[in-house]
This record gives C-alpha cells, sequence and structure tokens, in this order.
C-alpha cells in the first residue's frame, strides 16, 4: 500500500504579491473588505487599535488648529481623533472603497509615493497599519517628509512581532492561523491571510530607524504595546 503524497505547505510568502503587483492587489483587497474593515480590527485587536491610535495622536503634541495629514486613513479613525483635539485634518487614501466607508470629510485618492500636495505643508503626519503595504517605503517616507513642515512631526502605529520566543509563538498561532479563519468567516475574505503574511514586509526596527533619518527625520521613538505585537513610531522632520 503507496503512502499518500502530502500536499506541500505553503510558506506565508507565497501569499505576496510581486512587486509589479503590489499596488493594484493591495488597492483591490482593501476595497474588497471595506465594508468589515472596521469590525475585524476590533475583534482582533480587542478594540486595543484605538489605545495605539490615541497614543499615536497624543505624541504629536501639536498646538489646536494644526494640519496633519493623515496617510493611508482608511475609514477615517485617524481623523475622527485627529479632528477631536482640534487638529485640521485631510485623509489620503489609495482604496476608493474605504474612502467611501469613512463618511468623513476632506478626502482624497491618490498613491502615498506621489502626495498631491506643494511642500511644506502640513504640521503634521499621522499612518496607520499600512507601512507593510506600500511598494516603496523610502518613497513614501521621503513624500512624508517632503510634504511636512520643518520640525513637523509624525505618527505611526503598526502590527510587529513579538520578539520574545514563548510568546512569538503564541503570536503566531493567533496571527497566522486563528485571524485568517475570522477573517474568512466574518469578513468573508481571504485578505486576512495576506494581511498575516504581509508583516514580511515590515523592516526591522534597525531598518526602520535607518530608513527614516536617511529621508529627513530625527528624535525617532518607537514603543511597542501588546507584548510586542505593535508598535507608535514618532519622528520629527528635520530642519531642513
Amino acid at each position: 500500500m503507496t503512502r499518500p503524497t502530502r500536499r506541500p505547505r505553503r510558506c506565508a510568502t507565497d501569499l505576496l504579491p510581486s512587486t509589479d503587483d503590489k499596488a493594484a492587489f493591495v488597492r483591490d483587497m482593501f476595497d474588497d473588505i471595506s465594508v468589515r474593515y472596521d469590525l475585524m480590527n476590533r475583534i482582533m485587536t480587542a478594540r486595543l487599535d484605538l489605545k495605539w491610535r490615541r497614543y499615536a495622536v497624543s505624541t504629536l503634541g501639536l498646538a489646536n488648529g494644526a494640519s496633519v495629514l493623515d496617510i493611508a486613513c482608511g475609514t477615517g479613525d485617524f481623523l475622527r481623533m485627529l479632528r477631536s483635539q482640534q487638529y485640521q485634518a485631510i485623509g489620503v487614501d489609495f482604496s476608493f472603497g474605504m474612502l467611501q466607508r469613512s463618511h468623513e470629510q476632506n478626502l482624497i485618492q491618490c498613491d502615498a509615493n506621489k502626495l498631491p500636495f506643494p511642500s511644506q505643508t502640513f504640521q503634521g503626519a499621522t499612518c496607520g497599519f499600512a507601512l507593510r503595504n506600500f511598494v516603496d517605503l523610502n518613497t513614501v517616507f521621503s513624500e512624508i517628509a517632503r510634504v511636512l513642515k520643518p520640525n513637523g512631526c509624525l505618527a505611526m502605529v503598526e502590527i510587529s512581532r513579538p520578539k520574545s520566543p514563548i510568546i512569538a509563538k503564541a503570536h503566531a498561532l493567533y496571527f497566522d492561523n486563528i485571524m485568517p479563519a475570522m477573517g474568512s468567516i466574518i469578513a468573508h475574505s481571504n485578505a486576512y491571510k495576506y494581511l498575516s503574511a504581509s508583516t514580511a514586509y515590515l523592516p526591522s526596527e534597525v531598518d526602520l530607524r535607518s530608513m527614516l533619518a536617511n529621508t529627513g527625520f530625527k528624535s525617532i521613538e518607537i514603543k511597542y504595546f501588546m507584548f510586542g505585537s505593535a508598535q507608535v513610531i514618532s519622528a520629527t522632520r528635520e530642519l531642513r
């Protein structure tokens, strides 16, 4: 009796699009999951994503009325928080489906690789859970630096992989298996398999600091949350 051939297990990187296809893939994916995006975020993080965003906004420390650009604004979580702090906020996103679900004002559909604003327009910028979805992070950081005024503040929230081996195993079980399964049931989409695998796109802390410094930022701080499962990155635009 011959032993049945085992199907080879798919590597996480097999779920990732090629560089040439990534922009269109990401745009179409977020269009597809926009209806259930907020619900999935709240379930996946037990609503802690809102706490991380609030912390990120608090790092800006700008005066009332300051102009802030929210990049990859999605359905508007950061925009609502920024406006509650009396900031003048504008949101941009690549996905028209996400913008339709935001019900916010001052929204523009565009690619973060080429922001449609003059240089030194904003006093602050935010970005939530999007770094791994950009095709070229160096270009995006350069564009953010370009549209920020000197000493302008940047605050970003992103997922992370815990460094502790024990916590990393538990996190991988949830993030790589349970979360994609919930996504297929709740959001009726396989997109969360990509969102799990997409952590492969994230630079290490050392590389992230270097990328920000090389594109015009200083005073770079990274704070980890939920045992290293999430990170808030803050930085200041250099005087140049």
